[in-house]
């Protein structure tokens, strides 16, 4: 993947819980950047013809992890911003590929904070078992990201043009 004269900084990733706001900050970070935008939650719709949520209530939380690694296996990385899925720590084989390809960004916030973006937002088809609460999938994760995190940022902090400007400023100290 990619071109001649890319950089494994031509990529950069995005993970974290529902809510971290991936979407918001993948935008404004590409448009600063002069990277493509590319988010996995809308290419797993356009893919399966479904929302997250139908896409859960249909074929269970195992069939959209694995749609959404399926996808993070195909896509075009090169040169892009990458806001992942939720749920995208529970696929060594995507996150592999995503370091491979350029830094991965964890955008932290806290259980509250998360939890009041999440209720404020129509539902978004996290996936998960039926049975575990929000604070149990932020409890079961977080590890999971920090662990493959290069780069991890307050999401909570200045809101997110202050968040991309420390991705970009800590991006420009790398190189």
């Amino acid at each position: 993947m990619g071109t001649a004269g890319t950089t494994s900084t031509d990529t950069i990733s995005l993970i974290g819980m529902p809510g971290a706001g991936k979407s918001t900050i993948g935008v404004l970070l590409a448009k600063l950047s002069g990277r493509r935008f590319v988010d996995t939650d809308l290419d797993i719709q356009v893919r399966a013809g479904a929302t997250l949520q139908q896409i859960l209530e249909r074929d269970g939380h195992l069939q959209l992890r694995a749609l959404e690694q399926q996808v993070l296996l195909d896509v075009d990385l090169a040169g892009a911003v990458i806001a992942t899925g939720g749920s995208v720590p529970y696929s060594d084989a995507a996150m592999q590929r995503l370091r491979a390809a350029g830094p991965v960004v964890y955008l932290e916030a806290d259980l509250a904070t998360l939890e009041q973006r999440v209720a404020a937002a129509p539902p978004r088809g996290i996936a998960s078992d039926s049975n575990q609460d929000f604070a149990g999938i932020f409890a079961e994760r977080t590890p999971l990201y920090s662990h493959y995190a290069d780069l991890r940022v307050d999401a909570t902090g200045g809101g997110p043009e202050t968040v991309a400007a420390t991705i970009l400023q800590w991006l420009a100290q790398r190189a």
